[in-house]
């Protein structure tokens, strides 16, 4: 089998064009010329961005992504970020970023804003696969694949909710992009996995990778790039854990405090993780993001160029080596790549030669895949119901929450706020711009003064969590509280001195 690159779709990354005959980039278009090239792509994926948010008709900020914003608002305000609470997330320096550039405009526009970048990277992630699906196997095979992983409920279920992995996802799977459209890209491949290993750490493995792989090609027939090039090619690969690591440092006095803390609430919330668990769980984790029949076609299709699905997981394996826990969304590029070969497996066909003796079977095989999704469909768009409409009560829950910062009923004044649970902190520390320590779980300690705020509802207990299956220790209204306020979903109660 033989992949032909047919199109120069637009990308999304500058500096990727496509190489002419001699190895070497195409001369620049101009600013002009360059602009048209990329409207296409971005208006795209604006429009499929508002097609998701209309179809999913649900979005919210995750408990992560509110606390980095929390974080960020904090520096803004001359704090230091308090990242040593319990069961804090792990501080991931873009989203913190992100959140510096927009606190100025207040918690509401800030949210608002945050969540339209996440709609936009979970519509960015199917454009790019179905460029690189484009690239590798035709037009047929990147539409596939960027259906299939735009259906997956894993991918809309954490895409609406904004967490970092699908613009994670996103990033690498630009430089990948660039990568096919221009080999030995360079540094355009190396700001893409820069900014992706802000998000996540894996991130810095690849980039690590792509940049022994420049330095070794340079000896394989192509042009020798200079020590001092690559020493700037090495300085871009690196540029990601050190910006972690001094982040941590200035911030905590401890540049591994990331690795540590991620470590220690893995093993809190007793969560898989570790080498001896990969065998186990991560099949499982791409399993659950795919469904039996994509995963079945990306097997069929992916006999083809495998490498970087492979680079993929092995990091995969790596980080989970490392102690740090194996979850669904961790396995969201492994998946993303295997999307690209399941549209191989069904289209891929259309890249050979019409005389290709190869042609009549594949057509076959990608016959029987094309039948098998779409009579899968109806069992995913079931399922995919079921979790948006679970994620709206959620976001119902939410909403009736913040209404009652809004009246004032959830205040300051009287002392700290007192919450069920860790899943409303960093919701309540960004609309009262206050620090996160002021609201407490009482999961953690009691507070002898101030609000609490209690589920109104067996329903609200259960749903508005940090996740069902995490340990939970029973609470209760704090003595001498009287009630103040209440909604359909909370009840509020207070004590001031």
């Amino acid at each position: 089998m033989q992949a032909v690159s047919q199109t120069h779709p637009p990308v999304l990354l500058r500096g990727c064009r496509p190489t002419g005959e001699d190895g070497e980039s195409a001369p620049s278009p101009g600013l002009a010329a360059a602009a048209r090239r990329h409207a296409p792509a971005l208006l795209a994926i604006a429009l499929g961005a508002g097609a998701l948010w209309l179809i999913a008709g649900v979005g919210f900020l995750n408990y992560d992504t509110l606390y980095a914003l929390v974080w960020g608002a904090q520096l803004t305000r001359g704090q230091t970020p308090e990242y040593g609470l319990p069961i804090a997330p792990t501080p991931h320096p873009l989203l913190e970023a992100i959140g510096v550039a927009l606190a100025p405009l207040g918690a509401g526009a800030e949210t608002a804003l945050a969540l339209a970048l996440a709609f936009l990277a979970l519509a960015g992630s199917g454009w790019v696969l179905y460029r690189l699906g484009s690239e590798w196997f035709g037009r047929g095979a990147g539409v596939v694949a960027a259906l299939v992983w735009l259906t997956r409920v894993p991918v809309l279920s954490y895409g609406v909710r904004g967490y970092a992995d699908v613009p994670y996802t996103l990033l690498v799977l630009c430089a990948l992009l660039c990568e096919t459209r221009r080999r030995r890209a360079g540094a355009p491949v190396l700001v893409a996995l820069a900014l992706a290993g802000l998000l996540r750490p894996e991130a810095w493995a690849l980039s690590g990778l792509y940049w022994l792989y420049l330095a070794w090609s340079a000896r394989r027939g192509y042009p020798a790039r200079s020590p001092r090039e690559l020493a700037w090619l090495a300085l871009l690969a690196l540029a990601a854990p050190l910006a972690w690591a001094a982040s941590d440092l200035l911030i905590t006095g401890d540049a591994t405090w990331s690795l540590t803390n991620t470590r220690h609430t893995a093993t809190t919330l007793h969560r898989a993780r570790g080498i001896g668990e990969v065998p186990e769980y991560v099949p499982r984790r791409i399993g659950e993001v795919l469904q039996a029949v994509a995963l079945a076609g990306a097997a069929i299709g992916g006999v083809l160029g495998a490498i970087a699905g492979l680079a993929a997981l092995a990091v995969f394996a790596l980080l989970s080596s490392a102690g740090l826990p194996i979850d669904t969304r961790y396995a969201f590029l492994t998946a993303a790549i295997l999307c690209v070969f399941c549209g191989a497996a069904a289209f891929g066909w259309t890249a050979l030669p019409r005389g290709d003796g190869r042609r009549k079977a594949w057509m076959a095989i990608g016959g029987v895949v094309v039948v098998a999704l779409l009579a899968s469909a109806p069992s995913q768009l079931r399922s995919a119901h079921r979790q948006l409409a679970e994620l709206s009560r959620q976001q119902r829950i939410q909403g009736d929450l913040l209404a009652l910062v809004k009246s004032g009923a959830i205040q300051l004044r009287c002392g700290p706020v007192g919450v069920p649970n860790h899943a409303p902190i960093p919701l309540l520390a960004l609309y009262l711009s206050a620090r996160p320590g002021l609201i407490v779980s009482a999961e953690a300690k009691p507070i002898a003064d101030g609000v609490y705020v209690d589920p109104a509802s067996r329903e609200v207990e259960d749903e508005y969590t940090l996740d069902p299956k995490d340990p939970h220790t029973q609470v209760s209204i704090p003595p001498g509280f009287t009630e103040s306020a209440t909604n359909r979903s909370w009840l509020i109660f207070q004590r001031c001195r």
